[in-house]
């Protein structure tokens, strides 16, 4: 690993990741492997003048020894002080920059059952946190950090050492860390994003027809809809950049509007458990049947969390012809997979996605069809195949996608 790409990776996480501000609080969320970085994204916010900078550390291996062999009531029993201080500075205007390192297969040997408990549980007293994320009340970011597990699953034909040296060197491709200037290179990166935005949310689309092999549907946008990506703004009027790497563009669909079949396209890492090869099939907006490969059960168990976890939240835009997917790496990581491949989201949607989100009640949001949920799961469905035609209101019929890539 290029010492030097790291102090950039540091550097593009403090600086274009959340934008830290001269006397702000930095809370890093880090696995314990990826301890450097953590370090050095510390050093990076002190430099441009963070007060504090507060990290906290976690260990998916202890998590995993507590899932196996912890009795119940302590999987029930998440501690709420956690929560609790981490939104007292979220309240003060902290940012929030979360560190990645997970291991796809390290999780399934727990039982499905008690994995869904976990998260459910995790999910509830994390509701207060979602919804100033969701709200765009906080600035946040995520980036990630290779493991030896995590390497060798995406590279099984290279030794420990070749495999991750070349996660690195393709994560710092991805976040485009190896040009010279990669904060000039995200600005550049931006502004073309910016130019599918302007389109999309100046046509303002009643519905998305979706058709691939497997694929058949149709989504319907709610009144007010929005179309964001790469970098957003909160509603304090403070940029950041949410996702380091991201490539798409995103709104909320209408909750009982959608209809038909998706099918998956790459693996889905959900809490360290992988589900692959899967359909949905929706009715008015629910998922109605749904189908797996593998990784059923906890399909089923992501589903059934809540009534909002039947419902979508998000559809995502990104072309086949993309940095990350040129590089024909499936990568085992949401935040990697995502970003090459059009997706949609099961459980709640971004406020920012709708005029005025932040602002609605519960009412206006339920008229409006957003939907609401305890999740908010991204799951891959892009391919060369991937068409998408958009309807306006007046009915006249827009190629947005046309062979997987943008067709405007």
């Amino acid at each position: 690993m290029n010492k030097k790409n790291l102090e950039k990776y540091a550097d593009l996480a403090v600086k274009i990741g959340v934008g830290v501000k001269k006397g702000q609080t930095v809370i890093i969320n880090s696995p314990i492997n990826a301890f450097d970085l953590a370090r050095e994204i510390t050093k990076k916010c002190y430099e441009v003048g963070a007060k504090d900078v507060i990290v906290e550390y976690n260990d998916e291996e202890i998590t995993h020894q507590k899932l196996l062999n912890s009795p119940d009531e302590v999987v029930k029993n998440f501690p709420k002080w956690r929560i609790d201080g981490l939104m007292n500075y979220i309240k003060e205007g902290a940012a929030v920059i979360n560190i990645v390192s997970s291991n796809p297969d390290l999780l399934s040997d727990v039982k499905p059952e008690r994995l869904a408990l976990q998260n459910k549980v995790a999910a509830e007293a994390s509701k207060e946190y979602k919804e100033y994320v969701l709200g765009g009340k906080a600035c946040w970011t995520i980036v990630a950090y290779p493991n030896q597990y995590w390497a060798n699953k995406v590279f099984p034909g290279l030794s420990a050492e070749e495999a991750i040296e070349k996660l690195w060197s393709s994560i710092f491709k991805a976040t485009r860390v190896d040009n010279e200037d990669p904060i000039k290179a995200w600005e550049a990166h931006i502004n073309n994003l910016n130019e599918k935005l302007s389109f999309l949310n100046e046509k303002s689309f009643e519905k998305l027809i979706f058709t691939a092999p497997g694929t058949n549907l149709e989504v319907q946008l709610p009144k007010g809809h929005v179309w964001i990506g790469g970098g957003q703004t909160s509603v304090d009027g403070d940029y950041f950049l949410p996702n380091i790497p991201t490539e798409e563009v995103f709104t909320v669909p209408k909750k009982t509007g959608v209809n038909g079949t998706l099918r998956s396209t790459k693996p889905l890492n959900y809490k360290s458990n992988l589900i692959d090869n899967f359909e949905l099939t929706f009715k008015d907006g629910k998922i109605i049947d749904f189908k797996a490969e593998n990784g059923y059960d906890t399909l089923k168990n992501l589903i059934e969390t809540d009534k909002g976890s039947h419902f979508l939240g998000e559809v995502a835009l990104v072309p086949h012809d993309s940095p990350i997917s040129n590089t024909d790496i499936i990568f085992y990581n949401t935040l990697y997979d995502e970003n090459a491949s059009c997706h949609f989201a099961i459980g709640s949607a971004y406020l920012l996605c709708i005029e005025d989100g932040p602002k609605l009640s519960k009412e206006d949001k339920e008229n409006l069809g957003i939907n609401d949920s305890l999740i908010h799961v991204d799951f891959m469905v892009g391919c060369p195949e991937m068409n998408i035609q958009g309807i306006t209101k007046s009915g006249e019929k827009v190629q947005i996608f046309k062979d997987g890539n943008w067709a405007f």
